[in-house]
């Protein structure tokens, strides 16, 4: 056989291969592939402060701006008329004065209660773990159920506390009426001082011994080195508290659990010291059904929570350390 009568390779495949190197589809990029990962993961969440939190908050923008009851069709948009109203109502101002000065004096209450615990309990005691679980133990329970155990506690007529009163002759004293109140409330916030002992505890086992060490052999005293490295190492952890302290105490509900008739009809029964802003909401919500003038409230009350977390970080800008530039570039 010669070389003519040898078969070609496009005699047998019958097509010429392709000159070049071979071509195939483009890879996508691992940074593509993580940025789609990122999102999967993330969507459950996405979707469900967008469908949760984001929904709801513009809806109840919506309501702000009309007299919409809740049950009545007949309602018309009204602008600005519900925030004109709030201004001038001196109930509004009320409640909010006495839900100011309740965050006041219940935050750094709790604070110093819980890093009072957690230095106690930060110590090489005998079952230290022990006295953690049951230090802790009382923030897990729900909130309702400790208004109740709290209402019950200080009843009037079969209360535990006026019991004790009895015993040293004192007359009995009507803990949940004004003005002892007001003193009820910050019992049923000092009571979950565990959180505040968790994430405290935490900070102070993340603080370097050498550090407290060498204060010790320089003759610093306990106190001096608690105020002069325990407590500046601790800031972040004692910001983080304060502005979570402010949130959740102006948005209490606890007053309407120690309430005699804790019902739309008896809310405006409460006692005076514990009628606070979300108290008003409350009142306004479901006792007299104005559900614009409520979303209104909601609204201010959400931008002054925005306003007095900016003034918090504002005036802390100074003293609090960071182990980490919080402003440096990575």
């Amino acid at each position: 056989m010669t070389v003519d009568q040898i078969p070609s390779v496009t005699d047998r495949r019958g097509s010429a291969p392709a000159a070049g190197p071979a071509t195939s589809r483009p890879r996508t990029s691992i940074a593509t592939r993580r940025h789609r990962a990122f999102y999967m993961f993330a969507s459950p969440w996405i979707i469900g402060f967008a469908l949760l939190t984001i929904a709801p908050m513009a809806y109840a923008l919506w309501l702000s701006f009309t007299t919409f009851d809740g049950i009545s069709p007949r309602w018309h948009y009204v602008g600005f008329g519900n925030y004109r109203e709030l201004f001038s109502d001196s109930q509004t101002w009320k409640s909010l004065g006495r839900t100011g000065l309740f965050a006041i004096t219940s935050v750094p209450l709790s604070i110093i209660a819980g890093l009072g615990l957690a230095v106690l309990v930060n110590r090489p005691l005998k079952a230290r773990g022990l006295f953690r679980t049951l230090l802790y133990l009382p923030a897990v329970v729900p909130p309702v159920g400790a208004g109740i155990a709290f209402k019950q506690l200080f009843d009037q007529n079969s209360g535990a506390a006026n019991g004790v009163l009895n015993l040293f002759g004192i007359d009995a004293l009507g803990w949940l009426a004004d003005p002892y109140a007001r003193y009820v409330l910050i019992m049923t916030v000092l009571w979950t001082a565990g959180n505040i002992m968790i994430i405290s505890l935490a900070g102070l086992q993340d603080i370097p011994r050498e550090l407290l060490e060498a204060a010790r052999i320089d003759g610093a005293s306990a106190w001096r080195s608690f105020r002069s490295i325990t407590v500046p190492l601790l800031s972040p952890v004692l910001l983080f508290q304060t502005v979570t302290g402010v949130i959740a105490s102006v948005q209490t509900i606890m007053p309407l659990l120690l309430a005699p008739d804790p019902t739309p009809a008896g809310i405006t029964a409460l006692p005076q010291s514990n009628y606070l802003y979300m108290m008003h909401v409350f009142a306004e919500y479901f006792a007299f059904g104005r559900y614009g003038y409520a979303s209104a409230l909601l609204w201010v009350l959400f931008v002054l929570i925005l306003v007095a977390t900016g003034l918090i970080f504002k005036a802390t800008s100074g003293v609090v350390f960071y182990n980490v530039d919080p402003e440096a570039k990575k």
